[in-house]
């Protein structure tokens, strides 16, 4: 697992310096004066843009008496701001590659040196080759041309006035800019007055120093790592009328925020900035919170996150340069925004200080594990067992994907497979209400694996237009970085299910029979190598009215790309690639339990509504942790009830962060005392209702689900739902992307099958579904390194 490293504060990059003791009878002035050099904006490796931010410590006739030397050549101190007994800034002239930064005393010569290697403003540092093509938004979100790049002669045109193309961007570069915007009286953003006039709807906010200021936000936006940054911050009007650009920090609490956001893209775009909401996420700026953001931590962009960590540790060392180091970083995002503050924290150590995950996942890759068995076992109950009536009750869907199934919400596509039944006669049987599946997972495996399957905004724009039709569009080949190529040329895949049983759960609890399992594994299949993959159909391509003229069109299932069996020979399973699996664990794509800072992980009960956020993976990170570490002293669960409320759920972030500060606060003033024994009296599992008020709190609130005690008081009022791959013997924790096989012959006499005992005519069958033998999950995932 690789992990990348960056200054956590100040201490960790202190280089050790000379020290002279002169001798008994020796003058003091001939002792060499102690002076330390702390890399502050990033490590020494890690220097990206051309310019450092240092601390040089000492005494102040020692500090008085040094120059710095860079490359050999004198390096100017101009910017460096005295301090008690520290000198602090800027060292700009960098080039590309390794530079050799020395502190010179005037009488004693060197006193310390430093290896930096800088690297382009555009990247990468560590992520390897940079994906083209790549579509630049700088016009659609900002309204700024993209600066040309020297010698391109294809990608994203750049035009002039007159709309003329006057050169290409592949890098999709600008110049960073500064704006002033305002919190209006009715709660929306606006552009402060270029005319110097205070705005008649300008809104007040409270820092948490109590002071009563104007909410203004001064905003800078520009380009790192190619892709779009954000950095807000309160000022004042003075500033913005007077002196734009000033970053004054006296409206600033000390305290950054970097906000994380969600989704799930397969990259080759710049991406999306969300203003309101993260950007200039108002309940935090109000507070005196500094925000970081960049459209490369959007996993609905891209889901490289050895590329978002890259991209957020740059984003980070460049604030600092602007403003110095924030006396703690804190992480806030939903879904593969939680995600990623899990990963960083594995990965980057430093980057982010404590975090409030909301809504997350362990991690992307191995969600793929379980959803990429939904369309397989919505196609098997849908079209392979159609006349089998349990399927027509949506709620016995769960005993098969685990997911939440209920008819509150509906099959969308219901009306669509009875019309079909009706004239085209097709036996398609139909469940009125859906599974999580269906509801919020649909159309995820073409997305993660169809290599024809996507697309990305304005990539219309990009020249020739033959450059994007070579893209595969899949999950894989975004991150082939990592995982590589097969002999097919396309990028090794993770997916696999051999030997996996599905609904093995469901037959040891008598919901379904013997002969029904087996004729599910028989017939449930697997999906096809990309290379043997075509475009998909309706609803993902087309219309209803390409289905009524061509019923085959209609395929919400993907069937088309999955290996099936036309006879009695059991569909072929999909057998992943183990090279893709190694490289998965040791690029830390896949989050293994270590995560050594505060974390509040924060989640609203959405799984009335089957919110693609299932609530169990709170505990499925947990118990990495607990695998990892033998504890999860760090981390706290909270759930917020959200059903039967429009608004999905109250807004318990606030809380989180307050949480976390105080928490932040006590490490501060006790470094000595474990996480645990500083956490405050509100870091612990919770559960509230509806209005945010709280249900019960305490160590035991959550008992039942990872240990066999009886249910704890937040367990018994909501229910958790599991997957298909824990109907199948897997333990929650998800992480199996291939498991170990045992032969059947053990399965049959170690009670896999509990009180079932097999014919010989059945044992013939399972031998035929599972020749190499079946899951053993008391043994590691295979797939890891």
């Amino acid at each position: 697992m690789k992990r990348y490293s960056v200054s956590r504060v100040l201490a960790a990059m202190s280089i050790a310096m000379l020290v002279g003791c002169g001798g008994s009878s020796g003058s003091s002035r001939d002792m060499v004066p102690t002076v330390s050099l702390d890399i502050i904006s990033s490590a020494p490796d890690q220097v990206s843009g051309g310019d450092v931010r240092i601390a040089l410590r000492g005494d102040d006739a020692a500090l008085s008496s040094l120059s710095l030397r860079l490359n050999g050549e004198s390096a100017s101190t101009e910017a460096m701001v005295p301090g008690e007994g520290v000198l602090e800034g800027l060292v700009s002239g960098l080039t590309l590659g390794e530079n050799l930064l020395e502190v010179v005393h005037a009488r004693h010569g060197v006193l310390a040196s430093q290896t930096l290697e800088n690297h382009p403003i555009t990247g990468p540092m560590f992520s390897g080759a940079q994906q083209y093509p790549f579509v630049c938004m700088t016009v659609h979100q900002l309204g700024i041309q993209p600066l040309v790049d020297e010698g391109a002669t294809e990608g994203f045109p750049v035009l002039d006035d007159a709309d003329n193309v006057i050169g290409y961007s592949r890098d999709c570069s600008i110049e960073p800019y500064i704006e002033y915007w305002y919190r209006t009286t009715a709660n929306t953003y606006a552009p402060l007055p270029q005319d110097g006039s205070r705005p008649a709807d300008l809104a007040m906010t409270t820092l948490m120093d109590g002071r009563e200021v104007d909410f203004i936000v001064r905003w800078e936006r520009g380009t790192i790592n190619r892709f779009i940054y954000s950095y807000a911050m309160l000022a004042t009007l003075d500033e913005a009328n007077e002196n734009p650009g000033a970053l004054d920090a006296d409206l600033w609490n000390g305290r950054l925020l970097y906000r994380f956001q969600g989704g799930v893209g397969i990259g080759h775009s710049q991406g999306r900035v969300d203003r309101d909401r993260r950007a200039l996420h108002p309940e935090v700026l109000g507070l005196g919170y500094a925000i970081a953001y960049s459209t490369g931590n959007r996993t609905g962009e891209h889901y490289n996150l050895e590329l978002g960590a890259e991209t957020a540790l740059m984003v980070k060392e460049h604030f600092i340069k602007r403003y110095g180091a924030p006396l703690y970083t804190v992480g806030l995002g939903a879904s593969g925004g939680g995600i990623q503050q899990y990963m960083y924290a594995q990965n980057a150590p430093g980057l982010i200080d404590a975090g409030v995950p909301v809504q997350t996942y362990t991690d992307m890759v191995t969600q793929t594990i379980h959803i990429g068995d939904c369309e397989l076992l919505e196609h098997y109950m849908d079209v392979t067992d159609a006349d089998n009536a349990k399927w027509h009750t949506t709620t016995n869907r769960s005993w098969l994907v685990g997911l939440h199934a209920t008819d509150n919400v509906p099959d969308p596509l219901a009306p669509a497979k009875q019309m079909l039944n009706d004239l085209a006669g097709t036996n398609y049987g139909i469940a009125p209400g859906s599974t999580e599946c269906i509801e919020s997972w649909r159309g995820l495996t073409p997305l993660a694996l169809n290599p024809h399957f996507g697309s990305v905004r304005e990539q219309q724009k990009m020249e020739p237009a033959s450059l994007m039709s070579d893209v595969r569009w899949t999950h894989t080949d975004d991150l082939v970085n990592i995982y590589g190529r097969d002999e097919t040329g396309h990028a090794r895949s993770l997916f696999d299910n051999v030997g996996v049983q599905y609904g093995l759960q469901a037959l040891l609890d008598g919901n379904i029979t013997a002969e029904e399992f087996l004729d599910l594994n028989a017939q449930v299949g697997g999906w096809k190598h990309p290379s043997e993959m075509v475009q998909e159909g309706f609803p993902f391509i087309g219309s209803m009215g390409d289905v009524q003229a061509d019923p085959s069109r209609f395929d919400p299932w993907s069937r088309r790309n999955m290996n099936l069996s036309a006879d009695d020979t059991p569909a072929p399973r999909t057998e992943g690639d183990l090279q893709a699996m190694n490289a998965a664990y040791d690029s830390g794509m896949v989050f293994q339990g270590h995560a050594d800072i505060p974390l509040i992980d924060w989640r609203p009960y959405l799984e009335e509504v089957l919110d693609m956020h299932n609530v169990h993976q709170s505990f499925a990170v947990r118990q990495r942790m607990l695998d990892a570490v033998g504890h999860h002293d760090n981390q706290v669960i909270w759930f917020t009830d959200a059903r039967g409320t429009e608004d999905n759920a109250f807004d318990q972030t606030p809380m989180a962060l307050a949480v976390i500060d105080e928490w932040m606060a006590n490490i501060r003033e006790n470094p000595d005392l474990s996480m645990a024994e500083n956490k405050p009296a509100a870091a612990v599992d919770s559960c509230f209702d509806n209005d945010g008020a709280l249900i019960a709190a305490g160590s035991e609130v959550w008992s039942g689900i990872l240990d066999q005690q009886s249910s704890g008081d937040c367990t018994a009022t909501f229910p958790l739902y599991t997957t298909s791959r824990v109907v199948a013997g897997a333990p929650i924790q998800g992480d199996f992307f291939k498991c170990a096989l045992k032969p059947l012959e053990t399965a049959l006499t170690d009670g896999t099958y509990g009180s079932w005992e097999p014919d010989a005519s059945q044992i013939a069958r399972l031998e035929a579904i599972f020749p190499q033998g079946v899951c053993d999950f008391s043994q590691p995932d295979v797939g890891r390194p």
